[in-house]
């Protein structure tokens, strides 16, 4: 069988992580459990089963059957410095899944999101909240940004549930040796590629160089290297109908108003917490975009690239800061996601494999030269998604943070709801609740604005 090699991109992630800044991504799902037949009426009758004992029961016999989470990945000879993936023979699911009995499942979530994963074995966990009520938990699905992006990391959790992609690894076929003859043939046309491939570096290159450094910065959203480590987490449900109202009113797309309401609510939050009104063209915030193909194969790994956009915190008009955002990603959107300071991730394709070995760290402290906040959306499906009968409520995604940033903010649509999921460094940001009620705030001034 073929090795099969991390790709640049997935071994830049596998490089750049370090023990205070783990590069896992997560998603916390907060459920609500179906009532057994012949249940009381109460939440806590004594004849209901615990749902959170069933839910890490199922996952732990499920995880087993899925392949990409029975991957992990080890260090390779050849070529220096690559590492490739590999079927762990000793899985345990014991190792992955696990019951955890909290007062408050969201507050466990930040403690757990700054535990690095196992790099040894396959770089996945799940962790079940138990919290006091007995027919409501919640599950940490932690994911290494090297076995997937957001959309992949939905697509290998998806089949965990009671309803979800058929639990297969893609389809890849190795491709038929080639003669002598048709790999002569074809190198004019690979000279040509790397020859393209090499003016895209250095036009994204120049593109990173005119975004310029990150001056003028809210202090808020930089993190000093003696406060990393410790993270916080937290959730906020939003209407979607509202936002769809400002979208019809005010224009722009859903994802331009979801990104304006961020940075009315760091305008919010700053002022609020007596730091200086901000300033000039604001932080640059770092936009993920998917470079999947609807119909591609490939599930696991990272199909990213990116938009850079100013944050308009200076502006203290929601309506002028919606439009700003949307003239932004109009230009990002017109430039394509292969141009443009934000396609960074692009250049992890130009760089050889023992230069991520030994480049990683770092590439890791220099985040704060590229960007200052990472914001990103997580689509998800329209159906509803369930555990052994247990439905799920919430859905927060959760990013992973950056060396250097205080703050990573991720956001997706479920159910005619919006949530916000907001990672921070915990003595950094000590008050991650009052953004997150920011944000609230923030939303029903924009619906008072456009009514």
């Amino acid at each position: 069988m073929a090795t099969e090699h991390l790709s640049p991109l997935d071994l830049a992630f596998w490089r750049i992580e370090s023990a205070t800044h783990p590069m896992h991504l997560g998603a916390l799902a907060v459920f609500e459990a179906a009532r057994a037949p012949g249940a009381g009426p109460g939440p806590g009758s004594g004849s209901e089963p615990d749902a959170a004992v069933r839910a890490a029961e199922l996952l732990t016999a499920r995880c087993p059957t899925v392949p990409g989470l029975r991957r992990r990945i080890h260090d390779v000879l050849l070529p220096i410095g690559a590492a490739a993936w590999s079927t762990d023979a000793d899985f345990d699911p014991a190792r992955h899944v696990f019951l955890v009995r909290t007062d408050d499942p969201q507050a466990a979530a930040g403690p757990l999101m700054a535990r690095p994963l196992d790099r040894a074995r396959p770089p996945w966990e799940a962790h079940v909240l138990a919290g006091p009520d007995p027919r409501s938990f919640a599950v940490l699905f932690k994911f290494h940004h090297a076995l997937a992006d957001g959309l992949g990391a939905l697509a290998l959790a998806a089949m965990l549930f009671d309803e979800g992609p058929p639990a297969r690894g893609p389809a890849r076929p190795l491709p038929a040796p080639q003669s002598p003859g048709i790999a002569l043939r074809s190198l004019p046309g690979i000279l040509a590629a790397r020859v393209q491939d090499f003016g895209q570096a250095l036009e994204i290159g120049a593109s990173v160089a005119r975004a310029g450094l990150p001056l003028g910065v809210p202090a808020a959203l930089t993190a000093v290297p003696a406060q990393t480590g410790t993270r916080a987490v937290a959730g906020l449900a939003l209407d979607l109908d509202d936002v769809n109202r400002i979208r019809k009113v005010a224009g722009g797309t859903v994802n331009d108003v979801l990104i304006a309401l961020v940075a009315g609510a760091l305008r919010r939050w700053l002022v609020g917490r007596g730091d200086p009104e901000p300033e000039g063209a604001g932080p640059r915030a770092l936009i993920p975009v998917s470079r999947r193909r609807p119909r591609g194969t490939a599930k696991y790994g990272n199909r990213l690239s990116g938009y850079l956009l100013r944050l308009p915190l200076s502006e203290p008009d929601p309506l002028l800061r919606l439009d700003r955002v949307r003239t932004g990603m109009d230009r990002n959107k017109e430039a394509g996601p292969a141009r443009g300071a934000g396609a960074v991730a692009l250049l992890a394709d130009h760089v050889h494999p023992l230069g991520h070995r030994l480049g990683g760290p770092l590439v890791a402290q220099a985040a704060r030269l590229l960007f200052d906040i990472l914001v990103t959306s997580v689509p998800l499906p329209g159906f509803t998604f369930s555990l052994g009968g247990s439905r799920v409520r919430e859905v927060y995604p959760l990013a992973p943070l950056a060396r250097g940033h205080s703050l990573a903010v991720a956001v997706s649509t479920y159910q005619g709801t919006v949530h916000y999921g907001l990672v921070a460094d915990a003595a950094a940001v000590p008050d991650l609740e009052a953004l997150a009620e920011a944000l609230r705030a923030e939303l029903h001034e924009f619906v008072r604005e456009v009514s």
